[in-house]
C-alpha cells in the first residue's frame, strides 16, 4: 500500500503545480492527463511487458494536443517522466511514436528542447 501512495502524491502535486503555473483561459494538456493516456506504455517502457494497448494512449494524447501549448506541455510532460522514472529504456521511449505510428518533430528525451518542436505536428 505504502508504495501506491508515493507515486500518487508525485502525480498530485505535479498536477497542482502544473495548473498553478498556467496562465488562466489557456487550454493545456496536464501531467495527470500524459500519465493518464500513456500508463499502458511503461510495462513496454521498462521491458516488463510487450506493447499491448500502448499505441491506444500514445494516438489519443496525439489527437488532443492540438494547440502549441498543449503540444509543449505535452513535450514538457514526456520528457520529465522518460528522465524521472527508473527503469524506463530511453531507445524505446525516443522510438515509440514511430512503434504506433505517429509522426512528431522531436525526440521523447530527457534533453528534448520543447519550444524547438513542437510548433508544428506532421501528420
Amino acid at each position: 500500500m505504502a508504495g501506491i501512495i508515493r507515486p500518487m502524491c508525485i502525480v498530485l502535486i505535479a498536477a497542482i503545480l502544473a495548473a498553478a503555473i498556467s496562465p488562466l483561459g489557456e487550454a493545456t494538456i496536464g501531467y495527470y492527463t500524459v500519465v493518464t493516456y500513456l500508463t499502458t506504455c511503461r510495462p513496454y517502457l521498462t521491458n516488463k511487458g510487450s506493447l499491448g494497448n500502448c499505441c491506444n494512449g500514445v494516438k489519443g494524447l496525439y489527437r488532443i494536443a492540438k494547440t502549441t501549448q498543449d503540444r509543449q506541455s505535452v513535450c514538457g510532460t514526456l520528457k520529465y517522466l522518460v528522465g524521472s522514472y527508473k527503469g524506463i529504456h530511453l531507445n524505446k521511449a525516443a522510438g515509440l511514436p514511430r512503434q504506433c505510428g505517429v509522426n512528431i518533430p522531436y525526440k521523447i528525451s530527457p534533453s528534448t528542447d520543447c519550444s524547438k518542436y513542437v510548433h508544428v505536428l506532421v501528420t
